[in-house]
């Protein structure tokens, strides 16, 4: 299916996707072109452009923290949510939601300052930190999304025959899955801005040009990191709800 299939509406708002990558992509390979205008911005700075990683690489290392710690808290969020809303786990309910709870309050620099001096200055602090701040939506969508389908559906199903496991796979989980994934678009949106903040433990993240502008008293870095992050932001929600309306679309063919 083409986009002209897509109604007025969907294309609408599927413009930001358009947009926003073509933005995004023009200051990742132009960014260093720049160096006129930011030197105009910020006329009191000697290096007003950040050279000294290329903001593609620093987008993809970005990208890729995100991916694996926002896949990670959707396996985890989605299996606990599927297990708490069944009989099998319904007492470990409170328990499950406290513990998502915690990690979403529990600031990710403190998470950081813990596991730093355990697994040292790496990648891996940065996504224990994320997944932890990522997790509470997931889980909170996928219950969500399984408790919204109708008892209804489910006595139909088990009248068909259907087991508990086609019952899931068949009935609840296409059904709650524009839930689940309204879940999974705030989780992953979250954590792409919060993954700034990993380059504070030598991850290379769009944050660096952050952190090297705030040790250096340079706004224009940080004014350039800020601005790549929230493009970034913007892109990763606009392919969400792009993903939702053709999910939409496919459940009603």
């Amino acid at each position: 299916m083409m986009d002209d299939d897509l109604p007025a509406p969907a294309r609408r708002r599927c413009d930001p996707l358009i947009w926003g990558s073509v933005l995004l992509l023009a200051l990742m390979f132009g960014m260093p072109h720049m160096h006129a205008f930011f030197a105009w911005l910020f006329p009191e700075q000697v290096r007003p452009v950040y050279l000294q990683d290329t903001f593609w690489s620093l987008t993809l290392a970005h990208a890729g923290l995100v991916c694996v710690s926002s896949l990670i808290a959707a396996l985890i969020g989605i299996s606990g949510g599927l297990f708490v809303t069944h009989r099998a786990g319904a007492e470990f309910r409170p328990l499950v939601e406290t513990v998502a709870a915690i990690g979403q309050t529990f600031p990710p620099v403190a998470v950081l300052a813990i596991a730093v001096p355990l697994m040292g200055f790496s990648a891996e602090p940065a996504v224990i930190a994320l997944t932890l701040y990522g997790l509470l939506p997931v889980l909170q969508g996928t219950i969500s999304g399984i408790e919204s389908v109708p008892p209804s559906v489910r006595e139909i199903a088990y009248g068909a025959g259907m087991s508990r496991t086609q019952v899931l796979l068949r009935a609840e989980l296409p059904l709650a899955a524009p839930v689940i994934l309204a879940g999974v678009r705030t989780s992953v949106v979250i954590n792409t801005g919060t993954a700034a903040i990993a380059s504070t433990v030598g991850v290379k993240t769009l944050g660096l040009p952050i952190i090297i502008g705030l040790s250096g008293f340079n706004t224009a870095y940080v004014l350039q990191g800020a601005v790549m992050v929230a493009l970034l932001a913007i892109v990763t929600d606009a392919a969400f709800e792009h993903a939702a309306l053709r999910l939409t679309r496919w459940r009603r063919t």
